[in-house]
């Protein structure tokens, strides 16, 4: 009774902003993302004997408070839909670059959904394990699938219709590159869930924001079946802007932006005007993460350094999330 998977992160081009209900992780609206390889996360499950505590050790540190709450929340959703009652022991291992300003919990909450189904004996099944990584995290759901995936809103109360879809695989677009332009690595003061939840409750822009981003994702996927990248460039600027904007309007204001993130964001600016095609987004945080083409991978790696960015992480389209024969333990 024990498995090991293998997940990416991914980056929102038409972004998760709101939770309509925060036990389940229920979205306002719908968000469509990319898949990054090469970052991943291993982690492995085992069942053990019943009566048994979880133990659960990510990156080499024993898991407290929420970080722990978290996984044996998604464990417990798996002991249910099996049937188990078996303590559970979970090791998680990321391969990100320390303070690279990269979340990792897409990425690890879609390999525990995969391993621990696995290791409980239960059949692949894509879309319950998007909703079972939702649980843990909601961007997770997103990266049980590679390629563009888009996270569908749903309307029901249990969310049950409430998953991620692929919409193109990892081939579809393969010189499709991003690049995270790290420009702090201090940790933000106000942490996304937190940020969302105040957001929701103080802008008066919130309302517009939800329309107006779901509107954005018929007209995603219509630029990626083209491949028309200045389209979908300019599409990824303007959502960052308007969630960041609706932010902004929230009482008391709420910012990520830093010196360094505005720098650099109109440093992308200019380098299109000399002829770099690269545009940017931005999750909640400061550090952008910059589009282009594999063609012009290094010249916009210049432009973030020029910009002032510390360091860069090069990543391209990642596939799904994946069982190893490999074990942590």
């Amino acid at each position: 009774m024990k498995a090991t998977a293998q997940a990416h992160p991914n980056i929102a081009l038409v972004k998760y902003w709101g939770k309509r209900d925060e036990a389940l992780i229920l979205p306002h609206q719908s968000s469509l993302s990319l898949t990054l390889a090469p970052l991943a996360v291993r982690t492995t499950v085992e069942f053990g004997a019943p009566g048994e505590p979880d133990r659960v050790e990510i990156n080499g540190r024993q898991a407290k408070g929420s970080d722990l709450d978290r996984v044996v929340r998604v464990l417990d959703a798996v002991r249910t839909e099996s049937g188990l009652e078996r303590g559970a022991q979970m090791v998680s291992r990321g391969d990100f670059p320390e303070a690279a300003g990269l979340a990792s919990s897409a990425a690890a909450f879609a390999a525990l959904a995969v391993a621990a189904r696995a290791a409980a004996g239960l059949a692949p099944d894509t879309r319950v394990a998007s909703i079972l990584a939702r649980l843990g995290s909601g961007s997770a759901c997103r990266s049980i699938q590679g390629g563009v995936c888009v996270w569908e809103r749903g309307t029901r109360a249990d969310g049950q219709d409430s998953f991620a879809r692929q919409a193109f695989s990892a081939t579809h677009w393969p010189e499709l590159r991003m690049l995270v332009a790290v420009v702090s690595r201090e940790e933000k003061e106000v942490k996304s869930r937190d940020g969302m939840r105040h957001t929701v409750e103080t802008s008066p822009y919130y309302a517009a924001w939800v329309k107006d981003a779901e509107a954005e994702i018929p007209r995603a996927l219509d630029f990626i079946a083209h491949k028309d990248i200045e389209a979908l460039g300019a599409l990824a600027e303007r959502n960052a802007w308007r969630m960041h904007c609706t932010s902004l309007a929230a009482d008391p204001p709420l910012s990520y932006l830093q010196p360094g993130t505005l720098a650099l964001i109109n440093r992308v600016r200019r380098a299109r005007e000399e002829g770099v095609p690269v545009w940017f987004t931005l999750d909640a945080g400061p550090n952008p993460v910059l589009l282009t083409l594999s063609a012009h991978e290094d010249a916009v790696e210049r432009v973030a350094r020029e910009a002032g960015a510390a360091s860069t992480v090069r990543c391209y389209p990642g596939g799904d999330a994946v069982l190893l024969r490999e074990h942590l333990f």
